[in-house]
This record gives structure tokens, C-alpha cells and sequence, in this order.
């Protein structure tokens, strides 16, 4: 690498052949983020992380009447789950990166059992009803009042990435849900949005 005259550093393909293969963003974007952070791969990939949060608050309002339902039926039969994702147009619906997102939204929801795709799809009677529960804790009773409230809040926050699927760590990763599919809006250059999603397990109430 070496150095050029505007301060940013110039960087072999190999480089950013592995940052591309790391994150999935476009060989310009990869190349761009190695120059600015002089190389380092960790660096450029969380700058592109960063970067996809900002193109996906660009792109939030955008409409979404495409998609695609996706599936996944656990080995044995016994659990299953199917997703909808909204996407712009029919062209990135079709795309390879966006139908592996699909059947990787339908796993996480056949494992990790979420009740909502969202927090604002919680009533709030059920959130009030919730947070007053973990108030009343006899574990929490001892503290303070303003104590107990903060315990409660952190517990809350945990119970949400429990059960809203956005919040959710994203398989076995450091992001949640919804940053991943952040990635992928960044990666796709459209919106994404989860619609809804239904889970089946064997002899359950639905």
C-alpha cells in the first residue's frame, strides 16, 4: 500500500476482494471505506456497517409492494416458520442476497420464537403490564424506587430482544435483526421491511 497525494491510502484488490466477501457491499464502496480507514479491514467494515444505517434511514419511507414469502421446516417436521419481506421491485425480490435473507428471517423465527416483528406491534397495556411486573419483583423490592424503575427498564429492554424479531441478535452474530437487514438495504440500494410472520410448532396452540 502506499500512500497518496490526498491523504487516503491506496489499497491492493486483494484487500478489498476479502472486505467485499466480509460484508457484501459493492467493490467501489469497499474499496472507498479501506482507503479512508488506511487499510484496516475491521475499520472499513464498520464503516460500512455505519454507512448502511445511514442509507437505510435514507430509504425508510420508501414504499415496499414487492417481496417474497420465504419458508424453513426444521429437520424432523416437527417446527416450521413463514416470513414476508417487502422490497421495492419485483428485480431485487428476484436477487440472490435478498432470497437468502428471506429463508435466514424464516430460520430465525422457527428458532428464536419472536411474538412481533417490531416493539411498536406490542399493545401498550401489555408493555405496562410487563414493566409493572418487573417493578414488583421480589428481587427488585429492596432498592429504591428510582432504582427499582431502572432495573425494570433493563429488564424490559431484555425482554424485548426476546420477543420483537428486530431486536433479536441475528443468529450467532453481534447484530441484531434489523442491523443485518440494514446491511442488506445498504448492499441492495432498496428498502426492506418485514411484514409479518407466522410459526408452527408441532401440538401448539396457534
Amino acid at each position: 500500500m502506499s500512500a497518496d497525494g490526498g491523504g487516503a491510502v491506496a489499497v491492493n484488490a486483494g484487500l478489498v476482494k476479502e472486505l467485499r466477501e466480509r460484508t457484501g457491499a459493492g467493490f467501489m464502496d469497499c474499496k472507498r471505506a479501506l482507503e479512508e480507514t488506511g487499510g484496516d479491514l475491521e475499520k472499513a467494515a464498520a464503516l460500512l456497517r455505519e454507512r448502511g444505517l445511514a442509507a437505510a434511514a435514507r430509504k425508510a419511507g420508501r414504499a415496499t409492494g414487492e417481496g417474497q414469502i420465504g419458508s424453513y421446516i426444521h429437520p424432523g417436521g416437527r417446527l416450521g416458520a413463514m416470513v414476508e419481506v417487502n422490497t421495492e421491485t419485483d428485480f431485487v425480490a428476484r436477487n440472490d442476497e435478498f432470497q437468502r435473507l428471506v429463508r435466514d428471517l424464516a430460520i430465525q423465527v422457527a428458532r428464536l420464537a419472536p411474538q412481533c416483528v417490531s416493539a411498536e406491534d406490542i399493545p401498550a397495556e401489555i408493555v405496562d403490564a410487563k414493566r409493572a411486573e418487573l417493578v414488583a419483583d421480589p428481587a427488585a423490592s429492596a432498592k429504591p424506587e428510582a432504582v427499582r424503575a431502572q432495573i425494570a427498564e433493563g429488564q424490559l429492554r431484555k425482554w424485548h430482544q426476546q420477543v420483537v424479531l428486530l431486536e433479536q441478535p441475528f443468529r450467532d452474530s453481534d447484530s441484531t435483526v434489523a442491523q443485518h437487514i440494514n446491511e442488506k438495504i445498504a448492499i441492495l440500494g432498496e428498502n426492506i421491511r418485514v411484514r409479518r410472520f407466522v410459526r408452527f410448532a408441532l401440538g401448539e396452540d396457534s
